[in-house]
């Protein structure tokens, strides 16, 4: 079932144009990673999903309803968390987790505490005392407490230490086992990279890329390093080999994916000692999507991440 369909969005501020025909489809029970750098599109579009901004053109519907028109009973089973989260400076951290979860009528107070132990929070302490990294973590355990079908989480672990980005990675695995739909957009590619079943990668407002990882790996290339009994010759001009160099453990060398079977039957005629490879990153894959290309949009409107 699809839980996000986005078809052909447009939405224009004036005479630009933020995004450009964005397809998008998140289904039942998947984590989908929604990649690009900022200013390539990303929070423009969720924040068309959340009824904040219209569509100028196209479609956008979550459970099969209206983005725009239907906000009020789609928000009743998202739950949001923004990159930067801004709190009432007077109430204490509990307090504001606790608001959040009446206000989604659900009430589980153990999966509240537990959360909060997880995260290592103080919710005794006033909001205008946190730092952004705590700022963070009470907008996810508000959010992770609640009973959503959706979780749209706009670069959640902004300001967040790598042991709690971890606990994050674990509650995000969590919903995904209890049939739950995440939306993630993010420019922490390794986050990406553990979590997501699919991709879509965003450049200037447009999706230049969306699949699996594995079907978008094909794109990318292989790293090669080997040791040869023989000095091997003639690599450079072997299709789908690049950036070759000596070290002292032999040659390094990529391969485009596809050339692989090739290259192996040139290198092997010179008797392989030592091989290792590498599989490529979606690291790899995003850098190669944005070599001389810009890697943002100057807008001069505010909100066109």
């Amino acid at each position: 079932m699809s839980m996000v369909k986005i078809t052909n969005l447009t939405k224009k501020f004036g005479k630009f144009t933020a995004l450009d025909r964005v397809n998008l489809e998140v289904n039942s029970g998947e984590i989908f990673g929604f990649i690009g750098p900022n200013g390539a599109g990303k929070s423009t579009t969720i924040r068309v999903l959340l009824g904040i901004l219209k569509a100028t053109d196209g479609s956008v519907k979550i459970f099969e309803k209206d983005a725009w028109d239907d906000a009020v009973e789609i928000h009743k089973r998202v739950a949001y968390v923004p990159g930067d989260v801004n709190l009432w400076p007077n109430l204490t951290g509990g307090e504001v987790i606790d608001l959040f979860v009446k206000l989604r009528g659900t009430n589980n107070k153990s999966r509240r505490e537990e959360l909060i132990n997880r995260f290592d929070l103080d919710p005794t302490k006033k909001c205008r005392t946190y730092s952004k990294g705590n700022r963070q973590k009470v907008a996810l355990i508000a959010a992770f407490s609640s009973d959503a079908d959706l979780y749209i989480l706009d670069e959640p672990t902004s300001g967040l230490d790598p042991l709690m980005e971890q606990v994050f990675q674990e509650c995000v695995m969590d919903i995904k086992k209890q049939g739950k739909s995440v939306l993630l957009s993010s420019h922490i590619l390794s986050e990406v990279e553990k979590l997501c079943d699919k991709v879509a990668i965003i450049r200037e407002g447009s999706i230049i890329e969306t699949g699996t990882l594995n079907e978008l790996r094909h794109l990318t290339r292989t790293q090669i390093l080997v040791e040869t009994k023989q000095k091997i010759t003639s690599l450079e001009k072997v299709k789908g080999v690049h950036e070759v160099e000596g070290t002292d453990q032999g040659l390094l060398f990529q391969v485009d994916t596809n050339e692989l079977d090739n290259v192996m039957k040139h290198i092997s005629s010179f008797g392989i000692l030592k091989l290792e490879s590498a599989p490529p990153t979606l690291e790899t894959l995003f850098m190669r999507h944005y070599e001389g290309k810009a890697t943002s949009v100057d807008s001069g409107v505010g909100g066109a991440n």
